[in-house]
């Protein structure tokens, strides 16, 4: 599943367009209705030919409300800009450009809309050449013209498999275990409660999961999922998802919170940046300026604080840190933009290199500049936790081997994410760079532990008379080696989670308990062997009394004894037979069967 964004004047056709595609107009408000303008985003969905569904989100093109676009363009996969060949390169396009380039969005495609307004062929032919020369240099350099109008409906078709061919380009998704939504709007639906809509990146949502809103802390569980208005069970990263969300109310929530699992994201108010200025601004950008930032779906104020010099001209490069009023949550390797409060203007924008560094740096210090230009390839701690959400378990010695980081880089990022908690060892002792040792990133064993608990949990339902579920069983339907599951077993049962049972595994504390019909079986059971203590009913004889669960429940809690396929004993009367035998053998040395 991918999401495409549409970008371009006001008057270019966006919302025309899209409309003609999915049967669906994205410009949802009345007042965007009556002035033909889009002011917030909007939302289509289309299916491709070759199957893949496609999520559109159409922000607005006109420059009062271009920071209502920057909350939508953010988490795209594509993006279609739109000029229209009455028009040709408008101010407002050059700027959107700008945009798309700054957040390096992977792909796209050039609509030349409105071909019907077109005098002649020879006049789209100028405006194609003067939209070559406005995108030379920019990520949209080579990207594919296409011709249409969405009022005759010609070149739609043209368009669709122009899409669906750059979008296989693209790479896949990848699912990193720690979802995060961030939220472009909020709403109540009748009878169903808050509802909130985003891009899902990162990881996944299931229905029943618990989820926490940033920066806020407040949590409450996913009641259900649409995507494209179709109910799913599971959101996979990529897609343009609706949540349902129980225990919270629109009141809690805002454009540009972030939904995930709890524990997985941390709150900002200061990064670490690369910035790439426009070539075009006003004025060069100042230590110390007052800008606008824009990251994901959030908005907030911030202050420029230029590393190595006193300013950022046009088109120049420079290392900042960014000091915001309001928490976000923001990871390396976002995208970002800033503006100009007032008037305003879009300044540039860049890559987050760190998102939570430890403090205020001094700005002239050559080791802070040498170390943010290492971070700019990703630091060595996040680059070793990468290779652990790849390599999902694996040894220690794998996992570093994965990252490629030097030994001395990797023993210092080893311990850093060993103390704050993101690397999880599954084996006692304290792990080396070359340990055999099994490690998990922290985000994948809160998945594994909380699947690992629902079948132990879903076989407590299923058998509640049984001491617990086989190890092997347990062992199978986790797909896991006998070391690997091993050294899980260990863990939790030291983190006191589980309790093994011979060769089972039980949560920890369960006891099995009869109702009142097992428990009258039972005592009508114990009635039998009190009449005969040692000449036992047989165990088919129990099987038919007691039924065959508690019977094996009685063996397993040592209310019975089994000293045979066939014969069980009450234990009081095993231990007495035990105390005989041993007596008489003490008095007689020897035993025989007459005896």
């Amino acid at each position: 599943m991918r999401v495409i964004g549409t970008a371009g004047h006001v008057d270019h056709g966006k919302s025309t367009l899209i409309a003609a595609l999915t049967g669906t107009h994205p410009d949802r408000l009345k007042e965007e209705q009556a002035r033909e303008m889009t002011i917030d985003l909007g939302f289509g969905w289309m299916t491709l030919p070759n199957g893949e569904d496609v999520g559109i989100v159409d922000v607005p093109g006109h420059r009062d409300f271009i920071e209502n676009m920057l909350s939508g363009i953010g988490a795209i996969d594509a993006v279609l800009l739109v000029i229209a060949a009455d028009e040709g390169v408008m101010p407002q396009t050059k700027e959107h450009l700008a945009i798309i380039d700054l957040l390096q969005i992977p792909v796209g495609l050039i609509i030349l809309s409105k071909t019907d307004l077109a005098s002649d062929e020879g006049w789209l032919d100028l405006v194609e050449n003067e939209i070559r020369a406005t995108t030379a240099s920019t990520i949209l350099n080579d990207s594919p013209i296409v011709r249409v109008s969405a009022k005759n409906k010609t070149g739609l078709d043209s368009l669709i498999l122009s899409l669906q061919s750059i979008l296989e380009e693209c790479s896949p998704r990848i699912d990193l275990g720690r979802p995060r939504l961030p939220v472009d709007r909020v709403f109540t639906m009748s009878g169903f409660g808050t509802v909130v809509t985003g891009t899902l990146s990162d990881g996944h949502f299931s229905i029943g999961d618990e989820v926490e809103l940033l920066p806020s802390g407040i949590t409450g569980r996913i009641r259900g999922l649409q995507t494209h208005k179709k109910k799913e069970d599971k959101a996979v990263p990529g897609s343009r998802t609706a949540v349902n969300i129980s225990g919270v109310s629109t009141e809690q929530i805002q454009r540009g919170n972030i939904v995930s699992h709890p524990n997985q994201y941390q709150i900002t108010r200061r990064l670490d940046a690369r910035l790439r200025v426009l070539n075009d601004i006003s004025t060069s950008i100042k230590h110390g300026h007052e800008i606008k930032f824009f990251v994901g779906a959030s908005e907030t104020i911030g202050i420029v604080r230029i590393l190595g010099r006193e300013e950022i001209g046009a088109g120049e490069d420079g290392w900042v840190q960014l000091e915001l009023r309001d928490p976000i949550v923001a990871v390396r390797g976002d995208r970002y933009i800033i503006r100009r409060p007032s008037p305003g203007e879009t300044l540039g924008g860049g890559v987050i290199v760190d998102n939570n560094p430890k403090g205020r740096h001094k700005r002239f210090d050559e080791k802070i500049i040498k170390s943010l230009e290492a971070l700019l390839q990703g630091s060595p701690a996040d680059i070793l936790f990468e290779a652990a959400l790849t390599k999902n378990i694996a040894s220690v010695k794998d996992i570093v081997n994965h990252s490629r980081l030097e030994k001395a880089v990797a023993e210092s990022a080893l311990e850093e994410l060993l103390s704050n908690g993101r690397l999880v060892i599954l084996e006692n002792g304290s792990p080396t760079i070359t340990s055999e040792a099994f490690a998990i990133a922290i985000s994948h064993w809160r998945v594994l532990n909380t699947t690992i608990m629902n079948v132990i949990e879903s076989y407590h339902k299923a058998f509640p008379l049984r001491r617990g579920i086989p190890r092997e069983e347990l062992k199978s339907r986790l797909k896991l080696s006998p070391r690997m599951f091993n050294a899980i077993m260990t863990k939790l049962k030291n983190e006191q989670v589980v309790e093994e049972r011979s060769a089972a595994i039980a949560k920890a504390r369960y006891e099995v308990i009869f109702n009142e019909v097992e428990q009258a079986n039972v005592d009508a059971l114990m009635r039998v062997f009190e009449q005969n203590p040692f000449g036992p009913p047989g165990i088919k004889e129990c099987y038919s009394e007691a039924g065959e669960e508690v019977v094996n429940a009685l063996i397993a809690r040592e209310k019975l004894i089994s000293v045979s396929a066939d014969v069980v004993f009450r234990k009081q009367d095993y231990d007495l037979m035990v105390v005989e035998v041993r007596n008489f053998l003490e008095k007689n040395r020897s035993i025989t069967i007459k005896s």
